[in-house]
């Protein structure tokens, strides 16, 4: 059973001026463990080599105590959710590779739209794959011209020439030096933070924020950060046409703690739910927001409009694994593992109940059905996101087009189904207004599909003329980060 929503992946990496990186790069991880669930790992340079460890599942006891064990002042971390190779323990990351006398591990966010063009370039070369990952190409097209005497930037300019998707990546060497790079539109995010001469780049912001590092800004698209010693470049290695900044990160992915391309995560999501107050009409009792990323945009609906927050679903924060559901019984039962109403708020109440996004739908549908045998009077259904229409090839995992209920249904037929009393989505002039930033700076292409680059637009129009698939019945997206 696959989330109707998934992030690809969180990364860290770290150059200390003095101390054991190990530990530091344990709590970035554990900071950015919403974005991956699936696997994660370390590889720090000890003074002697790049030593890697890699385990399945959560950032945990295992991990810190491998991590206390590895010394070292330079390192790189990630945490998983795959949308390009499979979830085993062959595909996590870090991916290190040997060559010569040299060792680099990589850690990446995004996903390679022409990841096969790359893996087949590689062959013609007589280099294979030994994962399915796109990270281990990315890896290897960077050493392809590293090894033919090109410089860091020289090397990442070569990959950019080649690569077209969404990346944020950390590299470390068996020289003790750490490279950061991010694409050319800025598709995934990537920040970098100091604390006097020590270095620090990340995924999102609460990363520097739990080891007390100060968060410098975010490192532009096409631009690449090299720390080698006391040294730090930072250069441009392609040009940037326009950004492409992901709208989902706002709405989604972030923590609300986050700040991202300069804007807290927590006041986009606040005008979000500002932006639905005209939406609200009738008699409300409550706002009831599904947890967790749509409390603070529940709290900005509240603001405007004065109808009181309930904390009508308690979710249960012990269940955080993917599991697969044989029977529609059992998907049910999972909806229950992981939200449980609270009768006394809801019965005999008519309840806005907010949602950032609707994939499928199967999941709202059954939050739905759940508030209603509740007892709840009258259940509205807000989403603070436009309706999705197109898949993600950029490192989010959402569907087909095929399998979205956006792009096979009208408003009114989705209402229906959702069995709610009305639906509004937000607008997409209500989505740009709260991110703050002009319409062409960010990717809205999930929502309009209008993609920033040709071949995810080649295979997003690809996809459209595949014919519509009846909508799963799965129990998509409720195992949220």
């Amino acid at each position: 059973m696959r989330p109707g929503k998934r992030e690809a992946c969180g990364v860290m990496g770290i150059s200390l001026e003095r101390g054991n990186i190990s530990p530091l790069i344990y709590y970035g991880l554990m900071a950015l463990q919403h974005r991956g669930q699936e696997s994660c790992g370390i590889s720090v340079y000890d003074g002697r080599a790049l030593r890697t460890v890699r385990r399945y599942g959560l950032v945990g006891e295992e991990l810190q105590r491998v991590a206390r064990a590895l010394g070292g002042r330079v390192g790189i971390g990630h945490v998983r959710y795959s949308t390009l190779g499979g979830p085993s323990l062959i595909n996590a990351q870090p991916v290190p590779i040997r060559m010569g006398g040299e060792t680099f591990s990589i850690a990446h966010n995004g996903t390679i739209v022409n990841y096969e063009q790359l893996r087949d370039y590689l062959a013609g070369k007589g280099i294979g794959l030994r994962t399915k990952s796109d990270s281990e190409a990315i890896l290897r097209i960077f050493l392809d011209s590293y090894r033919r005497g090109c410089d860091v930037f020289g090397s990442l300019e070569s990959c950019s020439e080649r690569i077209e998707g969404g990346y944020s990546m950390v590299m470390a060497n068996s020289k003790g030096e750490l490279i950061a790079a991010r694409d050319p539109l800025g598709l995934r995010p990537l920040c970098m933070g100091n604390s006097g001469n020590s270095i620090a780049i990340a995924s999102e912001s609460v990363a520097l924020d739990i080891n007390s590092l100060t968060l410098i800004g975010d490192v532009e698209p096409g631009t690449a950060v090299f720390v080698g010693g006391n040294d730090v470049e930072v250069e441009r290695f392609a040009s940037c046409p326009r950004r492409a900044y992901c709208m989902f990160e706002y709405v989604y992915f972030s923590r609300p703690d986050s700040i991202l391309e300069g804007r807290s995560v927590y006041d986009v999501r606040l005008r979000l739910g500002r932006n639905l107050a005209d939406t609200i009409d009738g008699d409300i009792d409550s706002i009831v927001p599904v947890p967790d990323t749509s409390r603070t945009a529940a709290e900005g609906l509240s603001r405007m409009t004065g109808i009181p927050v309930a904390e009508g679903l308690i979710k249960n924060r012990y269940v955080h694994r993917t599991f697969i559901m044989p029977t529609q019984e059992a998907r049910e039962g999972a909806v229950r593992m992981k939200l449980n109403p609270l009768k006394s708020v809801i019965k005999g109440k008519r309840i806005v109940l907010v949602d950032d996004s609707i994939v499928r739908g199967t999941t709202l549908k059954n939050i739905v059905a759940m508030l209603k045998s509740s007892g709840a009077k009258e259940v509205h259904v807000r989403i603070t996101c436009p309706p999705i229409i197109s898949p993600c090839f950029y490192g989010i995992d959402i569907s087909s087009r095929s399998e979205l209920i956006a792009a096979n249904n009208s408003v009114e037929a989705i209402e229906r189904i959702l069995g709610a009393d009305s639906l509004v989505y937000q607008s997409l002039e209500g989505l740009i207004d709260a991110i703050g930033l002009p319409r062409g700076d960010l990717c809205n292409a999930c929502l309009t599909g209008e993609y920033p680059t040709p071949m995810a637009q080649e295979r997003a129009e690809e996809d459209a003329r595949r014919p519509p698939s009846q909508i799963p019945s799965g129990m998509e997206g409720i195992w949220r980060a």
